[in-house]
């Protein structure tokens, strides 16, 4: 059976669909001629409409059955669930959704959150526009929120859509419509509020291209074919990532010890603020103990513990939930929660298998194998474990591992690394403690400086736990 694009929609449904985009988008149009909307008017609108967009497609992209290609520079929030394979129902009926899709859907939040709220903030202290609310307004706010809700569960939750796109596919609509919110933002800020024939072009441009993109997912081929000219449409979905498991009666189970993984998940706190959402917390956070502003500090500090509990969350879900299965000549790595298999190798005397020398491991006593070579992950290499007993895995498992142990303890590594991440401590300290250096002068030096000390005092950290 082939898909939904496979299958074109019957022409008086996509004319219906078509008709009922244009007429919601036409609405403030009509406050434009009939009920003087101004600029601020238009802004609020379409303000609104983003903001369900990105709600809609930060959901929407969690459905999407398709795998989504990487983005060539970037790294998404949560960047290692990209690697789980399967999905998880919340009910019976309902898609499931994908924990390889939430990179997505938090980058598109976290690109909302850093950018276009500031620039909102912004402009409101910059322009001070003057709203005035009215029954028009509300009117042309609910038609637009209304035709993306309708579209969104009678079309791609109903109809099935999610099976045939990806969420890289879904996420560039918000970015669209955030630029012509950018744009009319830009006429205000210019000091060009715009006449009749402005507004009402400015309207009649977005009708145009929301009806287009329409047309182009429903239809399957654009009308104009932007995409195609510009490169804006390729390589943004490939198929899903999902495995077969072996027909192989299942020999030996070996679960991952949830312990290590949760201490594990410690050393992989610091990765979760490499982004948008991450830099953007610790930078209000310090903001904030700056001003000396409690509540400020308070929503920032909730936000940066929100990064934090992420973080861990989705570490034990990238290794907490697995169990690893002997069947036949093959070990698969199997996801308990998710019901899908994440990887498979086949089991032979070449096999490339080491002992990762995890700090966890040598704190808790329990193990970690990393095997090269595998080719039904792109990273060419897995983690087996932590497990709490390596060598009674390897045994059930009945791996061709001959060494398990892991380096001897390392104490003069262990001390240079704690001399030099004291002294390295000692900086910050010193500008409180000297009489000569005003105490909000050490608070901004140390929070335009302490990110860089403090990688540095976790990577000696990280070194001297290593050698332990």
């Amino acid at each position: 059976m082939g898909s939904s694009r496979d299958r074109p929609m019957s022409t008086a449904l996509v004319a219906t669909g078509l008709l009922a985009v244009i007429g919601a988008n036409l609405l403030p149009l009509i406050g434009v001629l009939a009920w003087d909307w101004d600029l601020t008017s238009l802004l609020i609108v379409y303000w609104v409409e983003a903001l369900g967009t990105v709600l809609l497609a930060a959901l929407k992209s969690l459905f999407a059955t398709q795998g989504s290609p990487a983005v060539p520079g970037e790294i998404e929030p949560l960047h290692e669930l990209r690697a789980k394979r399967g999905g998880w129902r919340i009910r019976d009926g309902w898609p499931p959704i994908y924990p390889r899709n939430i990179p997505f859907a938090l980058s598109i939040l976290g690109f909302w959150v850093a950018t276009v709220c500031p620039l909102t903030v912004f402009y409101l202290s910059w322009v001070s526009p003057v709203a005035v609310l009215s029954p028009s307004l509300g009117l042309g706010i609910v038609a637009l929120v209304a035709a993306q809700v309708s579209t969104f569960v009678f079309e791609y939750v109903g109809a099935g859509e999610y099976r045939d796109v990806s969420a890289r596919e879904v996420l560039r609509t918000p970015a669209k419509l955030g630029l012509v919110v950018g744009t009319l933002g830009w006429l205000g800020i210019g000091g060009r509020p715009g006449g009749l024939v402005a507004l009402a072009v400015a309207v009649l441009a977005k009708t145009g291209a929301s009806a287009h993109r329409f047309y182009a997912d429903h239809v399957g081929r654009p009308i104009l074919r932007l995409g195609e000219r510009f490169g804006t449409d390729a390589d943004l979905s490939e198929p899903p990532p999902e495995l077969e498991s072996p027909d192989a009666p299942v020999r030996a189970r070996v679960g991952a010890d949830s312990r290590s993984v949760l201490l594990g998940s410690v050393g992989a706190i610091s990765f979760g603020f490499a982004n948008r959402v991450g830099l953007a917390a610790l930078a209000g956070f310090g903001f904030a103990l700056v001003v000396r502003n409690l509540p400020l500090i308070a929503v920032t500090g909730l936000a940066v513990l929100a990064v934090v509990a992420a973080r861990v969350l989705s570490y034990y879900l990238r290794y907490g939930t697995v169990e690893y299965r002997r069947r036949g000549d093959r070990l698969v790595a199997y996801d308990r929660l998710l019901d899908a298999p994440q990887w498979i190798v086949r089991v032979e005397p070449t096999m490339d298998v080491s002992v990762r020398n995890a700090i966890a491991d040598r704190l808790l006593g329990t193990g970690t194998l990393v095997v090269s070579g595998v080719e039904s992950v792109d990273r060419d290499t897995v983690r087996l474990g932590p497990v709490s007993d390596i060598d009674r895995a390897v045994d059930r498992l009945d791996l061709p591992v001959e060494r398990t142990a892991r380096p001897d303890r390392d104490p003069a590594a262990i001390v240079a690394c704690v001399v030099l991440a004291f002294t390295f401590l000692a900086v910050p300290a010193g500008l409180f403690l000297t009489p000569r250096v005003e105490t909000s002068t050490a608070v901004g030096v140390t929070v335009a400086f302490g990110p860089f000390f403090l990688l540095l005092v976790g990577v000696l950290a990280w070194a001297a736990l290593s050698r332990i």
